[in-house]
């Protein structure tokens, strides 16, 4: 077995503290102190949004699946469950983050995945380990589908902050931010849109959205 990184790729955290102007504008969201509630109109719209959105990916997770089994059955490495998952946290819960692999099994560190720890698989970030499979998966970032599961269960909505895993959630509250202690996290939300610009990180997005929350309650 080939053990995860030793220390995590950089690219692995690039969540920014929350700056001045971000703590004054949004001051009432700095001193809420519990998780808020789930609004009914969000609550139907997970539901039904994600009902829907499983009909459709159905058929592309047997795909998968069936593409999964041929590769390992050609190339042996590649053998091994096409789903994982890891503890991560949301609205200041730990659940478990349900992803589709894309490595090889000799690069997952077996005791940590154990644990749930996120680290365990840390190998994703290094293209040479993946599958053929976990290639394509990766390009199109169709390794994010099971999270469905995750909204059905109602651990995860379908908008809203990103999920961190356990190690990087207190992180992100040990420099300043809040946002994903008080509310679920999302499949879909602006630092995902933001992916690949020089305002992916920044926390602002967060604090509006749950700002609109707040008045939308």
């Amino acid at each position: 077995m080939i053990k995860a990184y030793k220390t995590e790729p950089k690219e692995a955290f690039h969540y920014k503290p929350p700056d001045e102007y971000t703590r004054e504008k949004y001051r009432n969201i700095f001193m809420i102190d519990a998780p808020l509630k789930s609004r009914i109109p969000k609550y139907l719209f997970d539901k039904i949004v994600v009902i829907f959105a499983l009909l459709i990916v159905t058929p592309l997770l047997m795909f998968l699946k069936a593409a999964y089994i041929i590769e390992g059955l050609i190339i042996l490495e590649s053998r091994g469950p096409m789903i994982f998952s890891y503890n991560a946290v949301s609205a200041g819960a730990v659940f478990k983050k349900y992803k589709i692999r894309l490595i090889k099994m000799k690069y997952i560190d077996q005791e940590g995945a154990k644990r749930g720890d996120w680290h365990a698989y840390s190998a994703e970030w290094t293209p040479a380990s993946r599958t053929y499979v976990g290639r394509f998966v990766k390009k199109f970032y169709l390794d994010e589908i099971p999270q469905f599961y995750c909204v059905l269960k109602g651990d995860m909505s379908i908008v809203g902050p990103r999920p961190l895993a356990v190690h990087h959630y207190e992180r992100d509250l040990k420099q300043g931010n809040v946002a994903r202690s008080l509310i679920k996290g999302g499949l879909i939300g602006l630092g995902h849109v933001l992916k690949g610009t020089p305002e992916m990180g920044q926390p602002i997005y967060e604090y509006e959205y749950i700002d609109q929350y707040l008045k939308r309650s």
